[in-house]
């Protein structure tokens, strides 16, 4: 009885430690690209004014959103681990912490994914309306520096994102599958048969 279920179960857990693991992962290297290319352009980073290339205030703009990005996918990971603490990757009939343990982890990974989505698109939007790449190239070519319009960084958001509400779905789907399956255990227990698989 509820094998299928229950292995799903485990993985549905698992799944949201990993996504909570590659949103902190991924937030320790969003700013890569943007540091190699724009960091040495500021001449004097006591005035930001003072710069090879304008826009290049972006790498100090989204210091603070990828501090607060990081120290909140720990939180993530730490809301994920409470799944583990209530048994809920093995428990074979839910309780009230484990319903508490999905609820918080699954808003708290909605929320993050909302917010992180709105703050990396309008970082993205300032990149690549504000960066002087005319002058970008021409100061990496002239100080031997790296080169580059890309966004990759950014855009591996929509990754990390997609594996966040995958793990939700998941947890949210063996948690209504958990609660069809123990009303059925339960309606053929008062009937005094034993419930089957």
């Amino acid at each position: 009885m509820y094998k299928k279920q229950l292995v799903f179960q485990k993985y549905a857990c698992l799944l949201a430690v990993i996504a909570a693991a590659v949103s902190f992962v991924y937030s320790l290297g969003i700013i890569t690209d943007i540091y190699d290319t724009l960091y040495s352009t500021m001449m004097n980073p006591n005035d930001l004014t003072q710069t090879f290339v304008p826009g290049s205030i972006i790498y100090y703009d989204m210091q603070e959103f990828n501090r607060q990005f990081t120290n909140i996918s720990i939180v993530l990971i730490l809301t994920a681990c409470l799944l583990y603490l209530t048994n809920t990757q093995v428990r074979r009939k839910y309780y009230i912490g484990n319903y508490a343990a999905i609820g918080i982890y699954s808003v708290a990974t909605i929320g993050v994914t909302l917010w992180s989505h709105l703050q990396i698109s309008a970082f993205k939007t300032q990149f690549l309306t504000t960066v002087d790449f005319e002058a970008l190239k021409a100061f990496a070519e002239m100080w031997n520096k790296p080169y580059s319009e890309s966004t990759l960084m950014l855009d591996l958001h929509y990754v990390v994102a997609a594996l966040a509400i995958i793990s939700v779905a998941a947890l949210i789907g063996n948690m209504v599958w958990k609660i069809q399956l123990m009303k059925a255990e339960d309606a053929l227990i008062g009937e005094g048969k034993e419930a089957v698989a």
